[in-house]
C-alpha cells in the first residue's frame, strides 16, 4: 500500500508571502471585522499550518487560491483559525461582583424578565460564569424568565462551549462550593474532566454569530458582555458595533468591555459606572 508523506514541519510549506498575507488580512477583515496588522504575519502563518495540512496543500499560495471562491466552506475555517480564544472562568472578577451583588437584584426587583448576552463567548467559560452568578444571586429564579445568549464567530469553540466539558485545570478559578454544585466530575475514562450540570444548561443558549452580520435576536438585553473582542477591530468597526449594542440594550442596561477596552471616541449614550462597565443612557 502506497503511503503519502505527511508534511510535518512549518518549513515544508514555505513562508507566508506579503501578497498572500495581504489577501488573508482582507478576507478576515471582510468576514469578521478583525484588523490584522503587519505584526500578525507570523501568528497568521503559524495558525494556518494546520489548515494546510488538513487540506493537503503545499503552500500558502495554494491556500489563498482556494479562498478565491467566495462561497468556499474554508472561509469559516480561516476565521476559526485566526480568531484568538483566550478566556477563563470568572475572568475579570469585578464584573461578576457587580453583576451578582448589584445588577441582578436591581433587575429582578423591577422585572420578571432578564436577558443577558455574552458576545464573543469563546469556549464558554464566560456565559457559564454568568449562569453561576445568576444562580447564586437569584437562587432557582422562581417566577423569573431568565435567559443567557452566548455567541461567537468560531464554530469550533461554540461546539466546545455548548458541550460544557472542561479539564480540571480550566475549572480552577471556580470556587469549590460552586464547582461541586454546578459541575459533575468525570470518572473512569473521563477522570480529570468536569461537565456543566443541567441546572446551568437551562439558562444558556449557544449560537454561532458574526457580529457584523444581521442579528436575529430582537432584545432588549439587560446586560451585554463584549470583553476583549473590540480590541481586534479598527476604529470604524468598533464604533459601529458599540452603536448597535446601544440600540440592543434596554434603558439603563449595562455593557461590559474588556480590561484594555473603552468606549470609542464619538460614540454617545454610555456612562462609565465601574471598571470597564458602562450604563446605557438616553443619548
Amino acid at each position: 500500500m502506497t503511503q503519502i508523506a505527511t508534511l510535518t514541519s512549518a518549513a515544508d510549506f514555505g513562508p507566508l508571502g506579503p501578497r498572500e498575507f495581504r489577501r488573508i488580512c482582507e478576507l478576515v477583515r471582510e468576514r469578521a471585522g478583525i484588523e490584522l496588522g503587519e505584526s500578525k504575519l507570523h501568528l497568521c502563518q503559524t495558525r494556518l499550518i494546520r489548515r494546510l495540512r488538513a487540506l493537503g496543500l503545499k503552500s500558502y499560495t495554494a491556500y489563498v487560491a482556494l479562498l478565491d471562491d467566495a462561497h468556499a466552506a474554508e472561509h469559516t475555517e480561516l476565521v476559526n483559525a485566526i480568531t484568538t480564544n483566550v478566556t477563563s472562568f470568572f475572568r475579570e472578577q469585578h464584573h461578576f461582583d457587580l453583576l451578582g451583588k448589584t445588577l441582578l437584584p436591581e433587575i429582578a426587583a423591577r422585572s420578571k424578565r432578564i436577558r443577558i448576552w455574552s458576545a464573543g463567548c469563546s469556549s464558554g467559560e464566560e456565559p457559564w460564569s454568568v449562569a453561576i452568578t445568576i444562580r447564586q444571586a437569584l437562587g432557582a429564579c422562581t417566577g423569573l424568565d431568565v435567559k443567557v445568549l452566548a455567541t461567537d464567530i468560531d464554530t469550533q469553540v461554540i461546539a466546545h462551549a455548548r458541550a460544557g466539558v472542561y479539564k480540571s485545570e480550566h475549572v480552577e478559578p471556580v470556587p469549590n462550593a460552586a464547582l461541586q454544585r454546578y459541575f459533575s466530575r468525570g470518572t473512569g475514562a473521563n477522570d480529570g474532566m468536569w461537565r456543566v450540570t443541567d441546572e446551568l444548561r437551562s439558562l444558556v443558549t449557544f449560537k454561532q454569530l458574526n457580529l457584523f452580520d444581521p442579528w436575529p435576536m430582537q432584545g432588549p438585553f439587560d446586560l451585554i458582555l463584549c470583553r476583549n473582542v473590540i480590541i481586534y477591530f479598527d476604529t470604524e468597526n468598533k464604533a459601529k458595533l458599540l452603536r448597535r449594542y446601544h440600540d440592543m440594550l434596554a434603558p439603563n442596561a449595562h455593557l461590559f468591555l474588556g480590561h484594555s477596552e473603552s468606549i470609542t471616541t464619538g460614540v454617545q449614550g454610555f456612562a462609565l459606572v465601574g471598571r470597564t462597565a458602562y450604563r446605557r443612557t438616553t443619548a
